[in-house]
């Protein structure tokens, strides 16, 4: 059987939702034109009207095959939780906005607003998140190199989202190309970001890391990342 594509999970999502379908909309490192993994996905936007269990019931079936395909389930939102969630996730709605592909219909109304003190205490909870749940996967890991270099593989994609959020809070619109993002988030807080560079490269395929190599660039990252913790934390 064929894997789902973007034009048939629209096609799915049109019939599971009927009239209520406002919006379909790709975002993230595909609607950016770039792959920061080897394992490529395709994040989708669905907005609707309202929802209930009977559609929710509809768009299962259409998510797991979207899942089985290699994709993370459809971010299925109400207009309403459209206009009214930019100051709870601005990081995510600073994404989309600023590259996304419509696939059916339109965003609804007027653009939401992406406020910096939002974006700043996101960022702050998420950077902090993020250092103790590595932390967390390299207890788990036992240390080991090859579970080690999985774990970095895992979460570059996570990572370029705190990156270019950095640069937003910094008051930068982040270049589109994910290590142009890197080499400008070093140059405007002083973080080091050699090993975000590093990891991205491996993360892509092109330069997979072995061996012991992955301990000493997992300690490199793990403070990349707490330092990158500590800058956001110092901002106002």
């Amino acid at each position: 059987m064929a894997r789902m594509n973007l034009e048939e999970l629209v096609r799915q999502l049109t019939l599971a939702h009927e009239g209520r379908l406002r919006c379909v909309a790709l975002y993230g490192s595909a609607a950016r034109g770039e792959q920061v993994s080897q394992h490529a996905n395709l994040n989708v936007l669905v907005i609707v009207d309202a929802i209930d269990m009977d559609h929710l019931r509809r768009e299962a079936g259409v998510a797991l095959a979207w899942r089985e395909a290699g994709n993370p389930p459809p971010l299925t939102l109400t207009v309403a939780e459209w206009h009214g969630s930019a100051d709870i996730f601005p990081m995510e709605y600073a994404d989309i906005l600023a590259h996304h592909r419509i696939l059916h219909g339109a965003l609804p109304g007027e653009r939401p607003v992406v406020r910096r003190a939002d974006l700043r205490l996101q960022l702050e909870h998420e950077t902090l998140s993020k250092v103790l749940r590595l932390r967390h996967a390299v207890l788990s890991s036992g240390g080991a190199p090859k579970a080690l270099a999985q774990l970095l593989e895992d979460s570059m994609s996570t990572i370029m989202v705190l990156l270019r959020a950095t640069l937003r809070l910094a008051g930068e619109e982040p270049p589109t190309e994910s290590s142009a993002v890197i080499d400008r988030v070093g140059a405007v807080t002083g973080v080091p970001v050699a090993a975000f560079t590093r990891v991205l490269a491996h993360a892509r395929g092109g330069s997979k890391v072995a061996g012991d190599a992955a301990v000493a660039l997992t300690s490199e990252y793990l403070a990349g990342v707490s330092a990158l913790a500590s800058w956001v934390n110092a901002q106002e």
